[in-house]
């Protein structure tokens, strides 16, 4: 599985990415085909000076594309709330496929 963090705009810590690496880890175990995660670090600046930070999650199964956009007030929240999005779409497809 090839994991590319993309930053738009500013650049990630370290600390970030490896809190994304390690996360990205757990979505192998809920399907085990993913050939790609795409993960897109955004800054939104819709009302002036507050900035809410956006995540975007995007798994590459052959047959299948998944994508997930989440927003709050930290990078990890956001990254968090789309992973848990993602993966409960991955669970649904891969049931669905079962039945």
């Amino acid at each position: 599985m090839n994991v590319n963090i993309q930053t738009v705009h500013f650049d990630a810590d370290s600390k970030l990415v490896d809190h994304i690496e390690s996360k990205c880890e757990k979505i192998l175990q809920f399907h085990d085909r993913i050939t790609k995660v795409d993960v897109y670090l955004k800054l939104d600046n819709i009302v002036h000076n507050i900035k809410d930070k956006i995540a975007e999650i995007k798994v590459l199964i052959p047959g299948h594309e998944f994508f997930v956009k989440h927003s709050s007030k930290s990078f990890e929240e956001s990254f968090d709330g789309a992973l848990d999005a993602v993966i409960n779409q991955i669970k649904r497809k891969k049931e669905k496929l079962a039945a």
